[in-house]
């Protein structure tokens, strides 16, 4: 039966699960939700997830909401992605937890406030103090990484899954790889991962396709 991801390509933590069920060679389809345009606030959107926010994934009669539940779901499923052992596993839980606290969660408001905002609306001064957040972050993965191809152990896991998802993406946000030697290295070995690709080439609804 096939997986569905109810996704956007805008959303750095859709990508997560969807790079993952790409990866892992599972038989899934992208669902377009219309995030901007309101989707995800409607009472039918909420009855699937009453957060209100994507990714959701529905697998058979499981419905999964949260992107690391769907990446440790996936590795549940195909024992890929989550560490070769307990303690690699747990390494692995601690990189993606501190994504979603330090990288993803600046890094998408960050980019969310500097790209699709309207100019007049933007807010200098929060911009600024997520800029400064999201540098420290960088910091710590740069240092991370010295020495080392993947965040945990010797191939990829979820948790560079997690931390990369928002790092692929064109939109200014503060990030640029080249200031970066050691992340801009990693992000090359995921961009070579057999079977790779870019969320606006994974999931539907790239702003190219709202122009």
């Amino acid at each position: 039966m096939t997986i569905k991801l109810y996704c956007m390509g805008e959303s750095g933590n859709a990508y997560k699960a969807a790079l993952a069920l790409e990866l892992a060679g599972l038989d899934w389809a992208p669902v377009h939700v219309d995030f901007f345009g309101g989707e995800t606030r409607t009472p039918e959107f909420r009855k699937i997830n009453v957060m209100g926010e994507v990714p959701v994934m529905i697998d058979g009669d499981l419905t999964l909401t949260q992107s690391g539940i769907m990446q440790m779901h996936i590795s549940e499923k195909t024992g890929k992605f989550g560490g070769k052992d307990a303690a690699e596993a747990r390494e692995v839980l601690r990189w993606m937890f501190w994504d979603n606290h330090k990288l993803s969660s600046p890094a998408g408001m960050t980019r969310f406030l500097m790209n699709f905002l309207a100019a007049d609306k933007r807010p200098a001064e929060v911009i600024a103090f997520q800029q400064g957040r999201l540098k420290a972050a960088y910091q710590t993965l740069e240092l991370h990484l010295e020495g080392r191809n993947w965040i945990v152990g010797d191939g990829l896991t979820n948790a560079d899954m997690s931390c990369c998802s928002y790092l692929f993406y064109p939109e200014p946000f503060g990030f640029d790889r080249k200031d970066w030697p050691n992340i801009d290295r990693w992000l090359s070995h995921i961009e070579a991962v057999p079977g790779w690709k870019h969320p606006y080439d994974l999931m539907p609804g790239s702003p190219a396709d709202r122009a």
